[in-house]
């Protein structure tokens, strides 16, 4: 396959990254609010706080599969 080298094209594709980066953090600050709220009945201190710290981690993660 060959690739585009507009600057459009590649704009494009920064955009896509960052958006899929930030999607996937905030899936997994949602999933792990939820569960430990309502499964694991924490507070609502501990849940966001455990939130937070996954997100900026799935974050990391997806970024780094980005720049694969």
């Amino acid at each position: 396959m060959r690739e585009v080298s507009s600057p459009a094209a590649k704009g494009g594709g920064a955009m896509k990254k960052w958006g899929f980066i930030a999607m996937h953090a905030a899936v997994a600050a949602m999933f792990i609010f939820l569960l430990q709220r309502f499964s694991l009945n924490a507070t609502l201190e501990s849940s966001l706080l455990w939130a937070l710290t996954f997100g900026v981690c799935a974050a990391g993660l997806a970024y780094k599969q980005a720049n694969r």
